[in-house]
């Protein structure tokens, strides 16, 4: 494990064979997998720090993410709990509807902190209950350089230039450049990389915001509970990935309409340290005042059991619903290529952002050990992401801006609930791919 940033630089660095832009989930996901098939990579995390902060984030782990971990974890740690029914409440809190569903429930810093283990051997408490992945002579080279920010990318024939800003260890900032065979671009839906290849890409608020906390099982009400715990709730209009009961976090997600532009958002997405941040307010940020105006709404919309949840929610965090799709994955004769949200950042309604990148970098290793040949990544993924991008505008508008009967949305979140390999494609999600 190398935990001095910018160490070997550009001499040590150019015999990597793939750079990885991103370190957080997505490219993890691509650090992972490419390690256990053998290939050297990489990975560039603009953070200043080795460890990404926990953002407090609940996951549904789709089919890609269990298989995900079903074929590289390591670490034996059990990465979900279950969900066995949907419910929905009306305003009162009354269950208006339930139906039995199994859905694999999981963390964001869980998964980045068993993925990590498994990239660079970091350990950590969330490893209890499993252990620290054993090396192997099959395995890749790793490097995870943190405080590393791209600013560049050149095609220089048969490789790739990446021109990047790091600190030295005099806190100094240093111009740096490294080549490669292969860049990975998994730095987000605000991706630096597209913003290079497809400047024309922009990244659109959809006029309404998704709040999000988590409360401990044990601060929670019976009345919480009973619609809460190993249930999948909705309502219309564990600390270090302990798993066990009582140890658990509920997880609770809200989205509020403000329109672009009002003193409301202006208000939620000013920090505390006076910063108007455009996308996302990160947990311990939110200021005052304006989490006790979401609270005080919260208390008139919600029903009461989740109303409880904002209430009793200690590290809040706010996100910005947006929209950005590349019209393409593969640039500079396929030195480039775009994975998870860099390609497509679905809303969240979809539950299939953290799946999608799984699927993406599994099926890139297949290309690359010549299972698949490049069309058919190229199509499989492009039209994963064009379907379920424009699946969950649809959803969310529905959901944010009709009023619909409740079997409408029951159909809409049914509609999401397909495995991907079920999926029917229309016509249109493959319209230009052979030329890409």
């Amino acid at each position: 494990m190398n935990a001095v940033n910018g160490a070997g630089s550009n001499g040590e660095s150019e015999r990597e064979d793939i750079v990885i832009v991103g370190g957080s989930l997505g490219g993890l996901f691509a650090g992972v997998v490419l390690k256990c098939h053998g290939y050297n990579t990489t990975i560039f995390e603009r953070t200043n720090q080795f460890l990404l902060e926990n953002q407090g984030a609940g996951v549904v782990a789709g089919g890609d993410t269990i298989e995900f971990f079903e074929k590289y974890d390591r670490t034996g740690k059990p990465v979900a709990v279950p969900s066995y029914k949907r419910l929905y409440l009306n305003q009162k809190g009354d269950i208006i509807h339930e139906k039995v569903n199994r859905q694999n429930m999981t963390s964001w810093d869980l998964l980045y902190y068993l993925m990590r283990a498994n990239y660079d051997r970091v350990d950590s408490p969330y490893l209890e209950g499993g252990k620290l992945p054993e090396k192997r002579p099959s395995d890749g080279t790793v490097n995870y350089r943190y405080g590393c920010t791209v600013t560049n990318i050149v095609d220089e024939g048969s490789r790739v230039r990446i021109h990047f800003k790091r600190k030295a260890q005099d806190g100094a900032e240093v111009d740096d450049s490294l080549t490669t065979r292969l860049v990975i671009a998994a730095d987000g839906p605000s991706s630096t990389i597209r913003s290079i290849l497809e400047p024309s890409v922009k990244r659109d608020y959809a006029g309404y915001v998704v709040i999000r906390g988590t409360v401990p099982e044990l601060e929670a009400s019976q009345g919480a509970l009973e619609v809460f715990r190993e249930r999948f709730c909705f309502f219309h209009a564990g600390e270090n990935g302990n798993t066990s009961p009582s140890h658990r976090l509920l997880n609770f997600v809200w989205y509020a309409n403000f329109p672009d532009g009002s003193a409301e958002l202006e208000r939620i997405m000013t920090d505390k340290d006076g910063r108007r941040r455009k996308v996302t307010i990160p947990p311990g940020m939110i200021t005052w005042d304006a989490w006790e105006m979401l609270k005080s709404k919260a208390s008139e919309k919600l029903p009461p059991q989740m109303a409880e949840m904002a209430h009793k929610s200690k590290n809040p965090f706010v996100q910005c619903i947006t929209d950005v799709t590349s019209p393409r994955n593969f640039y500079m004769d396929n030195k480039v290529v775009l994975i998870g949200d860099a390609l497509a950042g679905f809303r969240p309604h979809t539950v299939a952002s953290t799946s999608q990148a799984a699927f993406n970098v599994m099926g890139l290793v297949d290309w690359l050990d010549g299972n698949i040949d490049r069309r058919q990544y190229v199509k499989q993924t492009m039209q994963y992401a064009r379907l379920i991008q424009s699946r969950g505008v649809h959803i969310g508008n529905r959901s944010q801006f009709e009023s619909l009967p409740i079997e409408d949305y029951i159909e809409d979140r049914n509609m999401m609930s397909s495995p991907r390999p079920d999926l029917a494609y229309p016509e249109w999600t493959a319209e230009g791919l052979d030329s890409i």
